[in-house]
């Protein structure tokens, strides 16, 4: 009777154990489903911000295949540091970091998914059994307490190293040549300097019909000419400094405030434009071919490297953006082939030697920096779709 009593409950206990496996759903290791936005998440003690354009990873991406984005080595999550930029993270996962909108999935659980902060965990996971980049952000403990606690929030991490493009995101650096011309200029200076700096008195003219008070000190600087077609493209305005102006009238007084460099009788003034400059643009290949060349190479006499800003003879025309990223190639030289009958001349292909990420876009020309060289970047070198 004992034995046929524990028979029985090892039976009931095995089919109590089915049921309840029965009942729990099979473990899933991927998401592809979108969960309801949390109710409160780390985001929310943000402050708002703009949005540059999304990238998104709704459809099947481009060439190359998705498996073939990633890099060799990658991890599989990375902890966002202060002083990141997203060219950065995109380097540690991708092979080129121009893949990212391919590869990135906005994670539906947070608010505002593409701005990514110092402290965020950036992880790779996969969707219908594609890679994907997302980022994750815990929700903050809070501790109660009587006191009031301020401190500052980090601000979303930019797209490349903005110490190295500053200077011409605030300031005007291309100029059509009539709209040069006609800019007031500086006529005199107090006590008759002939190079001036900050806080010297000066005198410009004509200012009678310009409500403005700000303005930026420029000087006339290279014209642009394009190497294939002889067009001018524009003219280089030097960023001389800044002045102020103190009282209206033909000439009309004004004070240096700031100068980068010595200020000259001739000096142009334009008034200050205060538009906040985008920050934040996505790393991308162009939509469209692309086929250029460089034309200048900022501060600097015959090469430039990482880091470094060139100008390019393309721009909003030809349909680039801020955010695009180019291939830089040194072209071929041509060689006299001596060992062939004849003697023909030969040209030797075109050879990568670096990536640059155009920031800056005019009509018909574009900044760009250097993200990486393998080799010195010269004038005239191409660049092309990467």
């Amino acid at each position: 009777m004992r034995t046929r009593t524990i028979r029985l409950a090892m039976g009931s206990l095995i089919l109590s154990s089915a049921a309840i496996l029965a009942g729990c759903p099979e473990r899933q290791t991927v998401r592809t489903t979108e969960a309801p936005a949390p109710t409160a998440s780390h985001e929310s003690s943000r402050p708002a911000e703009t949005s540059p354009a999304q990238p998104t990873a709704t459809g099947a991406p481009s060439q190359p295949a998705t498996g073939e984005m990633l890099a060799a080595t990658h991890p599989e999550q990375y902890t966002v540091q202060t002083g990141d930029t997203l060219w950065d993270i995109a380097g540690r996962f991708l092979e080129k970091p121009w893949y990212w909108p391919e590869i990135w999935y906005n994670n539906p659980e947070i608010a505002n998914p593409h701005l990514i902060y110092p402290g965020d965990v950036v992880e790779l996971i996969y969707v219908d059994g594609k890679p994907r980049l997302q980022v994750a952000r815990g929700r903050p403990t809070v501790k109660l307490s009587p006191h009031i606690r301020e401190r500052a929030l980090p601000k979303a991490i930019n797209a490349i190293p903005l110490d190295a493009i500053r200077p011409f995101l605030v300031t005007p650096q291309i100029l059509e040549t009539g709209e040069f011309d006609g800019l007031p200029h500086l006529v005199g200076s107090r006590d008759n300097h002939l190079a001036m700096g900050a806080g010297h008195k000066v005198y410009a003219r004509p200012l009678d019909d310009d409500p403005a008070e700000d303005f930026h000190l420029l000087r006339r600087g290279e014209r642009f000419v394009d190497p294939q077609t002889g067009e001018l493209l524009g003219i280089e305005a030097i960023n001389v400094g800044q002045a102020t102006l103190l009282e209206e009238g033909d000439p009309a007084s004004l004070r240096v405030t700031q100068s980068e460099r010595e200020v000259l009788l001739g000096d142009r003034l334009k008034p200050r434009d205060e538009q906040p400059f985008e920050r934040r643009f996505i790393p991308r290949a162009p939509e469209q071919p692309v086929d250029g060349q460089v034309i200048h190479l900022v501060d600097a006499i015959s090469q430039i490297g990482q880091y470094q800003v060139a100008v390019i003879n393309r721009g909003a025309r030809e349909g680039l953006e801020p955010g695009h990223v180019l291939g830089i190639d040194r072209r071929g030289s041509v060689v006299v082939d001596e060992h062939a009958p004849g003697r023909p001349e030969v040209k030797l292909p075109d050879e990568r030697s670096g990536v640059m990420i155009v920031f800056r876009v005019f009509d018909k020309l574009s900044y760009g920096l250097v993200m990486g060289a393998t080799r010195p970047i010269h004038r005239l070198d191409r660049v092309t779709n990467p």
